[in-house]
C-alpha cells in the first residue's frame, strides 16, 4: 500500500438512494420499505411529539396559569448596582449597563429600581423609573432620562367585585 493510496474510496458524503426506480438500483419493487404496513405507505406523516404509541410527554403534564408572549420583557436594575458599578458623573445608558453586564439578555424596556442607596451624581436613561430611584438619584445630584417608548404597564391592584 501506498501513501496515496489510503484515502482511495473514501467519500466525504454517502450519495442518496434513489428509490423507486426499479429493481437495476439495487432498491427495486418496494423500494427499502419492506412489505405492507403503515411504514411503506406514501404520506404516513408522524407527529413530532409522537412517542411510540405511550401518551405524549405534553399530555401529561397538567397545565395551568397564562404565558403572555406579546408581553414586553422589561429589564430591572437597581440604584444600589449603579453605585457600585460607576463613577460619580458617568452617564448611564443600556449600552453601558449591557456592557457591565448589569442589563442581561434581551428585553423591550429598561427599568430602573429603588434598592439600596445611590452616593454618586449619574445622569441615568431609562425607560422607566420607580419613585423612590428618582428621588434617590435626584437626590444624589444625578438627573432621570426617560426614553419615549410604549406606555409602561401597570398592574391593577387586587380589584374587587364588578359593581353593576
Amino acid at each position: 500500500m501506498n501513501l496515496d493510496e489510503v484515502n482511495q474510496g473514501i467519500t466525504g458524503n454517502r450519495p442518496r438512494k434513489r428509490l423507486g426506480r426499479g429493481p437495476g438500483t439495487g432498491q427495486g419493487k418496494t423500494g427499502g420499505r419492506g412489505h405492507k404496513g403503515q411504514r411503506s405507505r406514501p404520506g404516513r406523516g408522524q407527529s413530532v411529539v409522537f412517542q411510540g404509541g405511550t401518551m405524549p410527554l405534553f399530555r401529561r403534564i397538567p397545565k395551568r396559569g397564562f404565558t403572555n408572549s406579546f408581553a414586553d420583557v422589561v429589564a430591572a436594575v437597581n440604584v444600589r448596582d449603579l453605585d457600585r458599578e460607576y463613577a460619580a458623573g458617568e452617564e448611564v445608558t443600556i449600552q453601558s449597563l449591557q456592557e457591565k453586564n448589569l442589563a442581561k439578555r434581551t428585553f423591550d424596556q429598561l427599568k430602573i429600581l429603588g434598592t439600596g442607596e445611590l452616593t454618586k451624581a449619574l445622569k441615568v436613561t431609562a425607560h422607566q423609573f420607580s419613585e423612590s430611584a428618582k428621588a434617590k438619584i435626584e437626590q444624589a445630584g444625578g438627573t432621570v432620562v426617560v426614553i419615549p417608548g410604549p406606555a409602561p404597564v401597570v398592574k391593577n391592584k387586587q380589584r374587587g367585585p364588578k359593581k353593576r
